[in-house]
């Protein structure tokens, strides 16, 4: 009877334990959900930190006073990279609403939710209006056919009743399409953060075009500038001659001038240099007149602008030759054929070079290659260790140079090219140069400028940056003539192939490098890995694969279940 009465009191008190230690797990699973449902907290485990977001974004999110609604056209029936590409664009999302106390709200819309025809294209029609950019692709059917499909790989962005495009496939030709995909990815949160960045900010900054001395007109750099104004408040105007004319201007593009500039213009440039300003210089020292070329020749001449004491002074020299590159662009030629009927071909033109950005600068990193007409080359000069020079663009691995005057005839390209004349290699076209600059005009004395002047004792600028490209073609936009009408086409676009080029991207970053005071454009330099399946090992062990993930998972479950109740058996037993 004794027995039996302890053998109760110890049923009774492993009962009472275990009710004990049920509760108590349910009181701290309750304890961690509330705790989970008040604090916030993400862990991103990758490698590349992929889930992240950088300090500047969270910051600017953080202080985010009104809403914001994002209306995402990447939804629907589509292939399979443009669904990760989504995933992707959800993913990013979700992380600007987390960190802007849900200030950023989205939603996903499909271009193609219409059934009338009609207002389907009529809605397609004002999203490009808009702004956004689609892409031509073949969708597979079921029934194994195919068909092409517009997709819309953009958003809007409104904020205040202000509402902007945002295009965020990087489609570059060059690339596959898994890179093109990763590309993507890297980008969002610059294309993102830049956007909204600059519709809350307080302060909209100018940027200003030089002019009075032939810069590229205004025609056929409207297109840049109407991607500058998204922006920035765009002006463009004649220094002068006025010292401090410029110095409410956060940069400054100085447009392919034509003639020579004078020296009280070029000593308004440079105090606005002194001072911390920051220019974009678009400069050639050897004019081509391209239009010539539509009756078969043309000359290219030595015309310097006066700039290149000033560049040389501060650490560039831009060699007044023309680069032929094997890597270039096509153009239309009339050919005759047998019949002696006309055709239009495609032929290289080595005079129009594609040029390389440097993947490893933020300004660069993953732009399309960049189409230049009659390009010069850049050297680096001087050893001032206050300004560090970055190369941005530059040619192919075979090109030459030829020296002005030289005759550029359309016959060129019936001759095959001489392989052993072209031996030089990755001629820089486009320095990034940053850091202190000495004064262009140090012990030089200009009339009604230079006396009196409380700044003409400053010798050596504040820290800032400028930007030099050897060539002003780069920025200039095809124009669509009928009559009197003038319609700026995209810049970078080739009227004839419809290929679109990196121009505008580049020359954009350019400006926002200059601009950036929150250092956004750094986030331009990050990298994810792509990580792509081994086909060799994905055909030969395919099957196992396959059986390890589906049947993997239930084994382990299984054999969990088994040891678990060993050990309670054993446990219990006893």
């Amino acid at each position: 009877m004794e027995e039996n009465k302890l053998d109760n009191t110890d049923r009774k008190g492993l009962r009472l334990r275990s009710w004990s230690q049920f509760l108590l797990v349910c009181f701290f699973v309750f304890l961690a959900a509330a705790a989970g449902s008040v604090v916030r907290f993400r862990l991103d485990l990758t490698e590349d930190n992929r889930y992240s977001l950088s300090k500047p974004t969270r910051e600017i999110l953080r202080n985010l006073h009104d809403d914001i609604f994002i209306q995402v056209y990447l939804d629907g029936e589509m292939p399979v990279l443009f669904k990760k590409l989504k995933r992707s664009v959800r993913e990013m999302l979700d992380e600007f609403s987390l960190a802007s106390n849900r200030r950023v709200d989205y939603q996903f819309i499909n271009p193609y939710s219409q059934d009338d025809p009609a207002l389907r294209q009529k809605e397609q029609e004002q999203l490009i209006a808009k702004g956004l950019s689609p892409v031509n692709v073949i969708i597979r059917e079921k029934d194994g056919g195919s068909s092409r499909k517009m997709i819309y790989p953009g958003m809007l962005i409104n904020y205040n009743n202000i509402e902007v495009p945002v295009n965020f496939l990087k489609n570059n030709p060059s690339l596959s399409p898994e890179e093109n995909l990763l590309h993507s990815a890297e980008g969002l949160e610059y294309e993102l953060i830049r956007t909204i960045s600059t519709l809350v900010s307080d302060t909209v900054y100018r940027v200003a075009f030089i002019e009075g001395h032939g810069e590229v007109p205004e025609i056929e750099v409207a297109d840049f500038i109407m991607s500058l104004a998204k922006f920035y408040t765009v002006d463009r105007g004649n220094p002068q001659g006025k010292p401090g004319i410029l110095d409410k201007y956060a940069a400054v593009i100085v447009a392919g001038p034509k003639e020579k500039i004078d020296e009280p213009d070029l000593y308004v440039i440079d105090r606005y240099i002194m001072n911390g300003g920051r220019v974009l210089w678009l400069c050639e020292e050897v004019e081509v007149n391209a239009d010539s070329l539509v009756y078969g020749e043309t000359v290219a001449l030595y015309k310097p602008t006066g700039l290149e004491e000033m560049l040389f002074k501060y650490g560039v020299r831009i060699n007044p030759v023309v680069v032929q590159d094997l890597d270039c662009m096509l153009i239309p030629l009339k050919a005759v054929s047998g019949g002696a009927a006309q055709q239009v071909v495609p032929a290289p033109w080595i005079y129009y070079p594609l040029l390389h950005p440097s993947p490893d600068h933020p300004v660069t990193r993953n732009v399309n290659r960049v189409a230049g007409k009659f390009v010069n080359y850049i050297d680096t000069v001087g050893r001032d260790t206050g300004v560090k020079k970055h190369i941005l663009l530059t040619t192919g691995n075979q090109c030459r140079t030829v020296s002005p005057p030289v005759a550029i005839n359309l016959k060129e390209i019936d001759r095959l090219p001489d392989m052993e004349l072209f031996n030089r290699q990755h001629l820089p076209v486009a320095v990034l140069l940053e850091g202190k600059f000495r004064s262009a005009f140090t012990n030089r004395y200009i009339p009604g400028l230079t006396e009196n002047n409380p700044e003409k004792n400053k010798t050596e600028s504040k820290p800032t940056a400028m930007i030099v490209i050897a060539d002003r073609d780069i920025i200039r936009n095809e124009v669509s003539r009928s009559g009197k009408t003038e319609i700026p086409l995209p810049l970078g676009q080739d009227r004839y192939t419809l290929q679109v080029y990196g121009n505008r991207d580049f020359l954009l970053n350019c400006v926002n490098y200059l601009v950036d005071d929150k250092g956004l454009i750094n986030l331009r330099a990050r990298e994810l890995k792509l990580r792509l399946l081994d086909k060799k090992k994905l055909s030969r062990y395919g099957t196992l694969i396959k059986v390890a993930n589906t049947a993997g998972p239930v084994l382990i479950v299984i054999m969990a279940g088994i040891i678990f109740n060993i050990l309670r058996r054993k446990k219990y037993s006893r």
